[in-house]
């Protein structure tokens, strides 16, 4: 299964509007016939190399071959020589320490690399991990995290994935005589925190070669650091990998660069290693540890080998579950776990929450779609902002999402905690969502995010006036064009061009994630081959495709699947030629794995 954002959401229609195919035809074609030249290979592969900024032997060779050898320096980023020494100190000092993370996945699979790592220095009680409630605290460094620490004797604190803003909350930390590590990964503002060091590659005083780091991968060039000085080995820090992994995947940050290189290593060890908590997530996912004595030494010990489509739609959502139903520390517990039967035990646990965060995102989404085609003003407008008070807090991030999908316009969710209104927000691809709840922060009690995601929160007076501004700032900075979701397409092939030697080189490109996605292609003249039907109560349909002409060259048909497509089927099963968009990937299905195609979409006629 490759790596795919959409097909996730198969309960509601995807979206409203008819997508837009846009074809890359950037690629420089002398460059793609050096590329062909120097790696032997066929022109749509050098294509897609080229496409991916690969254009000569040597980094050919980078991208193909990841090595840990390719990771940066840790000390290049700031601060972190003030962050080791401290730790250091820490240690030698017998200081109390605590772990500091955020709720989501990023921030448990942070605080479990770091506290993982530091345990080993510090005697029984001296260590400790700390997860905020997400409801009585919210996101961030809290005050009652910090008397946590004030009142129990923790000298020093570890933040991760947080802190980058905690501006005040710092300096109430500094006057209890707390001191704080931030390891950060969000976009600084005009104020860094007055902390004893501020690790973030997005600061702009920071200049670390690579800035897209999650909060775990913050951590764990902390813990890297502390390995080059002598405290720990730089072996046990990439037994730490498989975590880093999940980060990655689950935070949606670029598999490029560095990323690109702990996401490698860290599958490679999540396929032939995994930590019993992982293992236990899996088998909630019907993926087990195969016989350990039908097995060869080199070969991975799951029924089918991950993929970071895998920790995305499968470990992460149950890993966030818990803290977006009960506690996320039952997550760090989770990953934290050595014991087998102890790890089942809160694996089950959490796959209930997941369960009924299920329950809940699906009664939500629907009762926010009726809210809007009841309401002519909010189908109307520019922007989707939807209120009501009684809206689970753990999810209105996902109903963000799929509200996203359905009406592709800027989304915003919100409902109301602890005397505030708060939410989440979601974004389109020309849109930066940040900036415009940015324009209206002197309405807001908090806020913070990226370019596509965000949070923030309010005083119920101010809600009308947040909604009339924001409408007004997406108006402006939007035009019609911008409200049509693209599909990007990488190229078009013939079927007749997908054979062995393509996907055994293909499948070199992964791991796939934002900055190197699974390629998109496109073939036209397809037709039904006669076993296509629907499935999953007509909603979608399950392809047996060839491209005309395609028998007389001895080419076989293709299997597919094509979800949210039920409803073409009585055109395809009439021998209606259509063109498709597909990513290629391998499905396993009782214990084989073969091909299929999996439609991203479908068009009769000229497809442009």
């Amino acid at each position: 299964m490759l790596y795919c954002f959409s097909s996730y959401f198969y309960k509601f229609k995807i979206t409203l509007v008819e997508t837009k195919w846009i074809l890359n035809q950037s690629v420089d074609k002398q460059q793609v016939a050096e590329i062909v030249k120097v790696l032997n290979i066929d022109e749509n592969l050098a294509t897609l190399l080229v496409q991916r900024g690969i254009t000569n032997y040597e980094e050919a060779k980078t991208f193909f071959r990841p090595s840990l050898s390719q990771l940066h320096d840790p000390f290049l980023m700031k601060d972190m020589d003030k962050a080791v020494e401290r730790v250091i100190s820490a240690i030698n000092n017998g200081e109390k320490v605590l772990i500091y993370g955020d709720y989501d996945v990023d921030g448990t699979t942070a605080v479990a690399v770091v506290y993982t790592y530091l345990k080993p220095f510090f005697k029984k009680k001296r260590i400790e991990f700390y997860i905020p409630d997400r409801y009585e605290e919210g996101y961030g460094i809290s005050y009652k995290g910090i008397d946590y620490a004030a009142d129990n004797g923790f000298k020093l604190v570890i933040a991760l994935d947080c802190g980058i803003k905690a501006v005040e909350r710092i300096e109430y930390a500094n006057a209890k005589g707390v001191d704080f590590i931030i390891c950060d990964h969000h976009r600084a503002g005009d104020v860094i925190p007055d902390a004893v060091a501020v690790l973030d590659a997005k600061r702009p005083d920071c200049s670390y070669p690579y800035d897209e780091l999650s909060g775990c991968g913050v951590g764990f060039k902390l813990v890297t650091a502390l390995s080059m000085k002598g405290y720990g080995t730089i072996e046990e820090v990439y037994e730490l990998l498989d975590l880093l992994a999940v980060s990655i995947a689950a935070d949606i940050v670029p598999i490029t660069g560095e990323n690109r290189v702990l996401a490698y290593f860290g599958l490679k060890q999540l396929n032939k290693k995994p930590r019993p908590g992982i293992e236990a997530i899996l088998q909630h996912a019907n993926i087990y540890r195969r016989d350990e004595d039908q097995l060869d030494e080199d070969e991975n010990v799951l029924t089918r080998e991950l993929t970071i489509s895998d920790l995305v739609f499968l470990i992460g959502p149950r890993i966030n579950a818990a803290g977006r139903i009960a506690k996320a520390s039952d997550s760090v517990r989770l990953l934290l776990a050595d014991k087998k039967e102890h790890a089942e035990k809160l694996a089950a646990s959490i796959n209930d929450l997941n369960d009924e965060r299920r329950e809940f995102d699906n009664r939500i989404t629907e009762e926010a779609l009726g809210m809007i085609a009841d309401d002519q003003e909010l189908k109307d407008a520019k922007s989707t902002v939807v209120f009501n008070e009684r809206w689970h807090r753990g999810v209105i991030g996902i109903v963000a999402s799929r509200l996203t999908d359905y009406y592709y316009r800027p989304t915003i969710v919100l409902t109301r905690a602890n005397g505030l209104i708060t939410g989440s927000a979601r974004s389109i691809k020309s849109f930066d969502i940040y900036d415009a709840i940015d324009h209206c922060s002197d309405l807001l009690e908090h806020f913070g995010g990226h370019k596509y995601a965000a949070g923030l929160s309010m005083k119920p007076e101010n809600l009308p006036e947040f909604r009339r501004r924001f409408e007004a700032y997406v108006a402006e900075h939007l035009i019609d064009e911008d409200f049509v979701p693209e599909l990007e397409v990488d190229l078009k092939i013939k079927f007749a061009d997908i054979t062995p030697k393509f996907m055994r080189i293909l499948n070199q490109f992964a791991p796939f994630g934002p900055g190197n996605m699974a390629p998109v292609f496109w073939t036209d003249n397809v037709i039904d081959a006669g076993g296509s039907r629907p499935v999953g109560g007509h909603r979608h349909l399950k392809l047996t495709v060839s491209q005309v002409g395609d028998a007389e060259q001895g080419v076989a048909p293709f299997s597919g699947i094509a979800f949210q497509k039920g409803d073409l089927f009585d055109r395809i099963h009439d021998g209606e030629p259509f063109s498709i968009c597909y990513h290629l990937e391998y499905n396993t299905w009782q214990g084989k794995t073969n091909l299929q195609l999996n439609v991203k979409d479908i068009k009769f006629g000229e497809a442009l």
